[in-house]
C-alpha cells in the first residue's frame, strides 16, 4: 500500500498510519492492500459539512484503487480514529467493487442493487449500516493490539 498523509498533528499522523495499515489487513487481502494507493488529508470540515470524515475514489469507478480519505483533525483523536476505520471499511466496498458509484448524481450500485441518494435514509444505507457497525470494533481491536486500552481516550 502506497500511503501518503498530510495535515494533522505528530500523534494524529503516527496513529493514522497505524490504524489505516491495521484496517488494510483485517478487512481485505494482501494482495488488494499492496495495490492500494491511500492519502489521507486532514481537513476541518465538520463545521461547513457536518460531518467527520469522507472516502473518495480518485481513479477506476468499477474497481478503484486510489482513494482520498479526508478527515476532520479538530475532534479527539479517539473520534479521529473511528472515523479512519468507518472510511477504511468504505475503501475495502470500493476496492473490491461492493460498492460503484453509479453515472448520474445521487446514486450508487451496493451488491448488485442500484440506490438513489436522494430518496435514502443515511442510516438506512446499507454501506453505511456495515461501516457503522465495523468502526468500533476496528477501533478496539486496534487499541488492544497495540495495548493502548490503558489510555483515557474520553478525554484526549
Amino acid at each position: 500500500m502506497d500511503l501518503h498523509i498530510k495535515g494533522g498533528s505528530k500523534s494524529q499522523k503516527k496513529y493514522a498510519r497505524d490504524i489505516i495499515e491495521f484496517c488494510a489487513e483485517k478487512l481485505m487481502s494482501k494482495r488488494l492492500v499492496s495495490n492500494l494507493t491511500i492519502k489521507l488529508n486532514f481537513v476541518k470540515m465538520y463545521e461547513k459539512h457536518k460531518q467527520i470524515g469522507n472516502c473518495i475514489w480518485e481513479d477506476d469507478p468499477y474497481r478503484p484503487r486510489e482513494f482520498l480519505i479526508e478527515i476532520d483533525p479538530t475532534v479527539r483523536l479517539r473520534r479521529v480514529l473511528e472515523s479512519i476505520c468507518h472510511e477504511m471499511v468504505h475503501v475495502k466496498q470500493f476496492a473490491k467493487g461492493e460498492m460503484r458509484d453509479l453515472s448520474g448524481a445521487e446514486k450508487v450500485s451496493w451488491n448488485g442493487q442500484r440506490y438513489d441518494l436522494s430518496a435514502d435514509e443515511y442510516f438506512d444505507r446499507p454501506w453505511e449500516i456495515e461501516a457503522h457497525g465495523r468502526e468500533l470494533g476496528l477501533f478496539i481491536r486496534w487499541a488492544e493490539k497495540n495495548k493502548l486500552g490503558h489510555l483515557r481516550w474520553t478525554h484526549d
